[in-house]
Formats: C-alpha cells, sequence, structure tokens
C-alpha cells in the first residue's frame, strides 16, 4: 500500500463564526471497511517535534505517521534531507509518542553531522510495554526499551534539550531513561496504586507531575533527585473521579489537571510548590456517562488552555475567564482523545478514536508586557522565593497566580456559549 493511498489530507474552508475556532485541516486514514470503528484505531496521541518541521500521530494498528510541517514543504531539512511522509510500523498499538529534542549546536555535532549521523529521535510507547526509539531523518528503528509491565499511555522529554525520557505506564510506575546511554541507565518512581494517565515535566526541569486514572492522586516528584515530593489531593481524598490529564503552565508556576466523573468534569489548577489549589473549572450534564474529559494542554504563551473532551472537539479557555475563548459545536462524533499545541502556537492538533487528525487555529492573543514579565520571572523564581520579597499585595497576587476570580473555584456550564455559575 502506497503512501499516498494510507492517508488522505483533506484541506477545510471554514467561514469563521465565533467562538468556533477555525479548522484548518483533517488528516483521515484511508482503512479496509473491516477495520472501521475496531478497537485498535484511535489515535491515542500527536505530536510536534521541537522546531515545529514534523508532525507524528499514532494512526491505529500500530502505525505511526509522520509528516514534513507544514504539510505543503517539500525542502529539505539544511536543504540535504529528504522531507517525504514517513511511516514506522511499530508492531504493538501505539499510546505514546514523543518527538526528542534537536541536537545542540556545537563542534561535536557539527563532526557528528558531517559523517551523515544527525538525527531526530522519536519515541513510541506500546501496548506491550516497549518503548521503541527511531531516527525520524533515516526512517528506521535505533533500539527498544525494555522494563515496563503495562502499556506506557504517556512519554516526555524535559525541554533542557537532554536525552532524557521520562515514561508512565499502567503498571503504577514512571521511568526516566537516558538516551545517551541507550536507556541502559533507569531511574524507576513508585507510588501510585493504580494505572498512571499522564505525566508532564515543569520547564526547568525541576519536577515531573503524574496522574492516576483511578487512584485519585496527582504525584509531584523530584526530577533532580529522582524522589516523591507531594500528592496535591491529599491523602483523604474521598471524591470518585477519574484522573485523565496534567500539564505545567510554560513558566512552571502552574500545574492543571483534568478529571471527572459521572456527570461531570473538571479541572483543577494548582501551585506546584504549595500545594494550593488556585482555582476550579467544571462541566455539568444531564446525561450521565457523556462527560469524558480526554486531554488539557497550555499554550506555549501561557495564555490559553485547550481541552479535549467527549462532546466537543475542542474547548480554548482563559484562565480567569468565566465564559471558553473559543469551542467547537457539540457533537456525538467528537470522540477526541488528545491535543498538542504547535511550538509556535499557531495551530492546535487534535486526535481522535476513528484515527484522524484535525488541526485548529487557535485564539491570536499578544501577551501583554505584565504577562511576559511574570512568565518570565516565575520560570526560575519559587512561589516561596516570591512571597519573601517586599512586594505590594496585589502585585504578588499576580505574580503567584492568585489574582483568578474567586468565582472560578464553583463554576460551571450548562449553555453551549455561556458560562453561568
Amino acid at each position: 500500500m502506497s503512501k499516498r493511498a494510507a492517508v488522505c489530507y483533506q484541506s477545510v474552508k471554514h467561514v469563521p463564526s465565533a467562538p468556533e475556532p477555525p479548522l484548518l485541516l483533517e488528516l483521515k486514514t484511508r482503512r479496509p471497511p473491516s477495520l472501521l470503528d475496531l478497537a485498535g484505531c484511535e489515535t491515542w496521541s500527536v505530536d510536534f517535534s521541537p522546531d515545529g518541521a514534523w508532525f507524528a500521530w499514532s494512526m491505529g494498528h500500530g502505525i505511526v505517521w509522520v509528516v514534513a510541517w507544514p504539510l505543503d514543504s517539500e525542502e529539505g531539512q539544511d536543504g540535504e534531507t529528504d522531507r517525504g511522509d514517513k511511516s514506522f510500523s511499530c508492531g504493538h498499538p501505539v499510546w505514546g509518542l514523543a518527538f526528542g529534542p534537536r541536537p545542540p549546536k556545537s563542534a561535536h555535532l557539527a563532526k557528528t553531522a558531517s559523517k551523515g549521523k544527525n538525527i531526530l529521535l522519536l519515541a513510541t510507547g506500546l501496548e506491550n510495554g516497549v518503548i521503541k526509539i527511531w531516527n525520524v531523518l533515516t526512517g528506521s528503528a535505533v533500539f527498544d526499551l525494555h522494563g515496563h509491565e503495562g502499556v506506557v499511555r504517556d512519554l516526555v522529554f524535559p525541554q533542557n534539550g537532554s536525552l532524557t525520557l521520562i515514561s508512565s505506564s499502567r503498571d503504577k510506575t514512571l521511568r526516566i531513561w537516558d538516551l545517551a546511554h541507550k536507556g541502559k541507565k533507569v531511574q524507576v518512581l513508585s507510588g501510585h496504586k493504580d494505572w498512571i494517565s499522564c505525566c508532564s515535566v515543569s520547564s526547568d526541569c525541576s519536577m515531573i507531575a503524574s496522574v492516576g486514572r483511578f487512584d485519585r492522586m496527582v504525584c509531584l516528584w523530584s526530577l533532580r533527585s529522582y524522589t516523591f515530593i507531594r500528592n496535591l489531593m491529599g491523602a483523604n481524598q474521598k471524591q470518585l473521579c477519574l484522573l485523565s490529564s496534567c500539564d505545567f503552565s510554560p513558566d512552571g508556576a502552574v500545574l492543571a489537571t483534568a478529571a471527572f466523573s459521572g456527570s461531570s468534569w473538571w479541572i483543577d489548577l494548582w501551585d506546584p510548590y504549595t500545594a494550593e489549589k488556585l482555582a476550579t473549572l467544571a462541566d455539568y450534564f444531564d446525561d450521565y456517562g457523556q462527560n469524558q474529559i480526554s486531554a488539557i494542554q497550555f499554550s506555549p504563551n501561557g495564555l490559553h488552555l485547550a481541552i479535549v473532551t467527549d462532546d466537543r472537539a475542542l474547548r480554548v479557555w482563559e484562565p480567569g475567564e468565566r465564559r471558553m475563548t473559543m469551542q467547537t459545536k457539540r457533537g456525538r462524533d467528537s470522540n477526541g482523545l488528545c491535543c498538542n499545541y504547535h511550538p509556535q502556537g499557531g495551530v492546535i492538533a487534535t486526535g481522535t478514536r476513528d484515527g484522524h487528525v484535525r488541526f485548529w487555529r487557535p485564539p491570536r492573543t499578544v501577551p501583554s508586557l505584565c504577562h511576559l514579565c511574570r512568565s518570565t520571572l516565575r520560570h526560575s523564581v519559587s512561589t516561596h522565593q516570591m512571597e519573601a520579597l517586599p512586594l505590594p499585595r496585589r502585585i504578588l497576587e499576580y505574580l503567584t497566580y492568585r489574582n483568578i476570580p474567586e468565582r472560578l473555584r464553583a463554576c460551571c456550564s450548562s449553555d453551549e456559549e455561556d458560562w453561568e455559575s
């Protein structure tokens, strides 16, 4: 089967009608009728490379497709490398994937690149617990990582440019792999009592956050000492819920977690340094069990949070606002599973249960000078350090994200476009 026969590129013309985000493009897989609507065709994960030049998606049935971005680009990487589509057959369903960092600019890199060894890594987490590492530029497998005893649900590379890979699994553990040594140096983090749904790394690479699907635990770990820090939900958490996703804000000062129960879903915003819950955004439903929230992710500038749920393909929320900035119409065919922003923030990709991918144009907002100053400062200054400074109360509240309106602590939505308390 040829590559062009496997994927259909479908451009979409959209007449802007706020608050629905414009749908830019949709990638559809062409499957044999015998495979349609069967388990195994889901797009569990999508990702853009750190430089935004590549896009990868798990298109179901153990196949990962990698395409050059933008999709009409035919130029080679540095004028030398073929930018054609690539597919990787992993042999088992792919639940998580992540691009590795671009090699740093150095004399060693120049020497390696001159020998034709310049690489861009792609990690794929499989249903059988194996993590396969691929060289995107050559399309070849590099090596496998063994150790997990359950589905590898999520993969993350820290933003410090190192070849460190963090994986979370249904075997209740996180593992930290050193790919520079082919994964032979491994740190295992244990503490969750059930499946781990998602993990995220703070921008300063000091903390890892993980959420347990059934154990109602939001755990913070030190990426420097590989030790457990705290459970944000607390040991006495009695509320029945399933935790599905988490993400640090770009400055690392806020952690967002997503959960759902039989009749509602909600997003909690936490201060990871003090364990304080800053705000809660909730949505309530009349139909029991039709409210799963699958994924959340902060925009690269930290102004918005993308939300994927069963009943809508995409929501975009600005923390602190009582209305969604953008949201698609309700639809039973949404069935969203994952989302990912382009590194420059101009596109959001969402994956669905039918193996398709949609690309949306998010809000175009110019960050204020106050927000830029806060983001720069909070990237390297903790909440405790901020509180020790002799600052006016209002400035301190802004810098510690405690300026979010109090009413958002109990906010709900029952209308398609409006939010009512």
